[in-house]
């Protein structure tokens, strides 16, 4: 039974949730959010957490964080509040159909299959894992984000976890969920599952990095206000309406960079950037506005010549625009400034979620959204069928962070990074890949299985006679390019 205390305590919780929903550009469909809070809060008596705590309050807080931070709807909503019902209850996924139909029984269906965790068994375990999440995907997304809501709220108090789970949730985290993340747009909660993953497995590197960014604040401050002083009056005299950010660099992403290039944080010269936020009610202006304030920028500061990202007229797959330059500051040390509209900053927070915010690019969203689960279908579709090789598949194609390289004619394609010249001409046409001899980058002529980099100008060579053989699967990584070559040989 819950005490007088607890009701309270879930009451108040359950009425900012409602609040929450209420507040946000979905239909109102509270009765069916409420239906599903009594059902799960009367199938969760007697059930508590590690802590003590009612089980509910882990649903409602799941709930929240689908509402709040994810920008989601009634189904995801009442899919959070039932999802640990029939892992955590004496309750069915026939009770679930009965009460709620077919579609939210098979999302929360879907969601007790990927409960148990990840890692920590047999690579053939792990596969199978895996392929459950990737099949969950394939099939409604919200699977996934409903899931990934459950994890974050998981490693937001992970302190009250055994040990061993402590350390299983810290590294599917860090490296199965935070990459996700980003593949889906959802750079806030990418961010916060690496550090606190981060700060899990590694505290006394976590909080040396926290020690001296705390030690250099004020200095810091000093630095931030001066770079940022001048930039407002040139906003101002543009006639913006504007939101200017100093952004700390994540714990996570300052220690890889030591890591990587075997550095000292003191010679870390990006820890803060600047994010310039404009605000914007006419989409056919918004790119031009971000190379106006690119343009005031530029004459004011000295610009990196090899460090400015246009992510405007070619967004990346997830979905993310935005326009970065580095700029020399008076301190002479080089800064980061991000410009984003409005828009673009809440797409770059909620990812695929942020289509409920802005109706008129619902269509936009979800065709980004269709390339990333056409490229989990394509894994599903001819799987390895050794559950290492399976592994590595998905390492390569989902997991992997992108490299984006161009064509002859400017356009941007979107590689894992590994990608080969016969990746990026299967990725832009089947026969293009099929007939592909080799690439172009520049003026020097390279193999198939030339490894590409972000920036690359690419042009494929194609030969008629060319066709391919067993060799060719040696020479790329994506899913795709292997299925087509597979079926032709």
């Amino acid at each position: 039974m819950f005490t007088a205390e607890e009701e309270q305590r879930f009451g108040r919780a359950y009425d900012m949730l409602l609040r929450s929903y209420v507040e946000s550009r979905h239909r109102r469909k509270v009765e069916k959010v409420a239906k599903a809070f009594r059902f799960a809060r009367a199938a969760h008596q007697g059930f508590r957490r590690n802590d003590g705590s009612p089980y509910i309050l882990h649903a409602i807080a799941v709930a929240m964080i689908c509402s709040s931070e994810l920008g989601l709807g009634s189904t995801s909503i009442v899919c959070a509040l039932l999802h640990d019902i029939v892992e955590h209850s004496d309750t069915t996924i026939e009770d679930v159909r009965a009460n709620f139909g077919e579609h939210i029984a098979s999302i929360v269906e879907g969601i007790t299959k990927l409960s148990g965790g990840i890692f920590g068994h047999a690579a053939e375990t792990q596969a199978l894992k895996l392929r459950d999440m990737m099949m969950s995907m394939s099939t409604d997304v919200r699977v996934i984000l409903v899931k990934m809501a459950d994890r974050m709220h998981n490693i937001r108090t992970i302190s009250t976890q055994r040990p061993e789970r402590r350390r299983r949730v810290a590294r599917e985290s860090l490296y199965v969920y935070a990459p996700l993340a980003e593949r889906l747009g959802l750079f806030g909660m990418k961010t916060e599952f690496e550090d606190l993953a981060f700060k899990c497995e590694n505290p006394e590197a976590y909080e040396s990095i926290q020690r001296k960014l705390e030690l250099g604040e004020s200095d810091r401050r000093q630095r931030v206000e001066a770079f940022v002083e001048p930039l407002r009056r040139d906003l101002d005299a543009m006639g913006l309406t504007y939101e200017v950010k100093a952004r700390v660099k994540s714990f996570y992403s300052i220690w890889k960079k030591m890591q990587k290039k075997q550095i000292p944080f003191e010679e870390i010269y990006d820890v803060y950037a600047v994010r310039v936020i404009y605000e914007n009610d006419d989409d056919s202006l918004e790119e031009a506005i971000a190379r106006r304030i690119a343009d005031v920028l530029a004459a004011r500061y000295r610009l990196h010549p090899d460090r400015t990202r246009d992510w405007l007229r070619t967004p990346k797959d997830n979905g993310y625009r935005a326009l970065h330059l580095t700029l020399c500051d008076a301190f002479g040390r080089w800064t980061e400034v991000q410009i984003r509209s409005r828009k673009m900053d809440d797409i770059a927070e909620l990812g695929y979620a942020a289509h409920w915010k802005y109706k008129d690019g619902v269509q936009t969203d979800t065709e980004r959204l269709d390339h990333l689960v056409n490229s989990v279908k394509e894994i599903l579709a001819n799987p390895e069928p050794n559950a290492v090789d399976f592994l590595d598949t998905l390492r390569f194609n989902i997991f992997a962070q992108q490299i984006y390289v161009f064509t002859p004619a400017g356009d941007l394609v979107g590689l894992p990074a590994g990608a080969t010249v016969l990746d990026m001409a299967y990725a832009i046409h089947s026969y293009l890949g099929n007939h592909c001899a080799a690439g172009k980058i520049g003026r020097q002529l390279v193999e198939r299985s030339y490894r590409l980099d972000s920036g690359d100008l690419v042009e494929i060579i194609h030969v008629e006679s060319v066709s391919p053989d067993e060799t060719w699967l040696l020479e790329c990584i994506t899913a795709r390019a292997r299925n087509i070559i597979k079926s032709k040989i």
